[in-house]
């Protein structure tokens, strides 16, 4: 913990924004943790998990590293979950105030329905993950939650990536295709796209409501296997207003830390780290339309 207060003290951050944290149903998690052990067929290699506590533990240790602010994500992996998924997040947001209240969806028939719930229920952030749901983002029956999602600007953090393994539905081309038709989504990219950084890149480029996460990025963990390029580092040097910081937190495979110190051994300016964990997700989440 000292090591973070070092770093955010020699860049003046005031605290940590993080926008990708996972608190799940208990049986959710135990799956979720279950697959991380046994090192699943989309992993390929073990996955030490670091923080295995109960949730008020958990939102303690964020806090005692210097966040003021996290995400509490969901995913639906199948159909009929995620309604049920975002009533328990949306209870969980009232337990801290520092929970970012945050929702899921999947084409599901009733999906604009429960999504406009979650809206009404005071969502400020949702949780897509392409890859482990197996559908595609343009699947019509997720046309109207997007419509909604776009004119209230609520951030969806999307894993749409082929990272750790490629899915049916992953890659850069088909959220392509649903920002051709829905131009106005606010995306958060997660893990920025990993491997097709470069790709993601040019979207967060080519829109002006496409962000990057930071999840994983640059740690050793994934430079082993997925880095991200001294091209793509130079790139998004100029892009800390189209950043925010993820950690994939609490199922990672190294200490909290090691994700902000991989950050600075990149070489970013104390402006960017100062954006990236602070005030880009700060003004991203106030942007939302109530």
């Amino acid at each position: 913990m000292e090591r973070i207060k070092e770093l955010l003290n020699r860049h003046q951050i005031p605290s940590i924004v993080d926008i990708h944290v996972h608190f799940m149903p208990e049986n959710v998690l135990a799956k979720v943790r279950k697959y991380f052990d046994e090192a699943g067929p989309l992993l390929g290699r073990n996955w030490p998990i670091q923080y295995r506590d109960d949730d008020e533990t958990r939102i303690q240790q964020l806090k005692d590293f210097g966040v003021t602010r996290f995400s509490a994500l969901n995913y639906a992996h199948k159909a009929g979950m995620a309604r049920w998924l975002n009533e328990w997040s949306r209870s969980f947001a009232t337990t801290d105030p520092a929970i970012i209240s945050s929702a899921t969806l999947y084409p599901d028939d009733d999906a604009y329905e429960y999504t406009q719930e979650a809206i009404q229920g005071g969502a400020e952030v949702f949780k897509v993950h392409i890859q482990v749901g197996d559908f595609s983002p343009i699947d019509p029956k997720l046309n109207s939650s997007w419509n909604l999602l776009a004119e209230t600007r609520i951030p969806i953090v999307i894993h749409a990536g082929s990272g750790p393994a490629p899915g049916r539905y992953t890659g850069a081309e088909l959220v392509r295709q649903l920002l051709a038709l829905h131009p106005n989504l606010t995306l958060v990219i997660a893990h920025m796209g990993m491997p097709e950084y470069s790709e993601f890149i040019e979207l967060a480029l080519k829109y002006e409501n496409v962000y990057l996460d930071t999840t994983m990025v640059l740690t050793p963990f994934t430079e082993e296997t997925t880095p991200l390029g001294q091209s793509n580092i130079e790139t998004i040097a100029d892009l800390s207003e189209k950043i925010l910081f993820g950690s994939d937190f609490p199922n990672i495979p190294h200490e909290y830390v090691v994700a902000l110190e991989s950050l600075e051994s990149a070489g970013f300016s104390s402006k960017w780290m100062r954006d990236v964990l602070f005030e880009t997700p700060t003004r991203l989440l106030a942007s939302r339309q109530k």
